[in-house]
């Protein structure tokens, strides 16, 4: 099995709805940390699993869409809180759209909110 993974950080801001979300329910900033980590058995024709230049400009479109936003205005979040975990799911829809890798068979998004959580969202491609 091959993997290859990307990683950027930024900084976006939410607030959390649920029923009592103590200081969580108001706006804040947090410093995320994504790693898209694509998997599978065989290589494509050139030898890769994906083409990681393909998956650098992917991630870092997505790094612009999110940087400095905040999480709830964003239709991706609407009616959804705005959790990490939702985080990690939208983020790796959003890749897929980008991207179609011929060789990956599965998609592993980490996401880490500040040095406290981290989330994993898997799916196959």
């Amino acid at each position: 099995m091959y993997s290859v993974g990307v990683s950027r950080s930024f900084v976006a801001q939410h607030y959390l709805t649920v029923p009592d979300p103590g200081p969580e329910g108001t706006l804040h900033s947090h410093h995320y940390t994504v790693e898209a980590t694509f998997l599978g058995p065989r290589l494509d024709e050139f030898g890769y699993l994906v083409d990681i230049d393909d998956v650098n400009a992917a991630i870092d479109d997505l790094v612009e869409r999110y940087r400095d936003e905040t999480l709830n205005d964003l239709p991706a979040f609407e009616g959804l809180n705005p959790s990490v975990e939702h985080f990690a799911r939208i983020f790796g829809d959003r890749l897929c759209e980008s991207l179609e890798p011929e060789a990956a068979t599965d998609l592993r998004v980490a996401m880490r909110e500040d040095d406290v959580a981290r989330v994993v969202h898997e799916r196959t491609l």
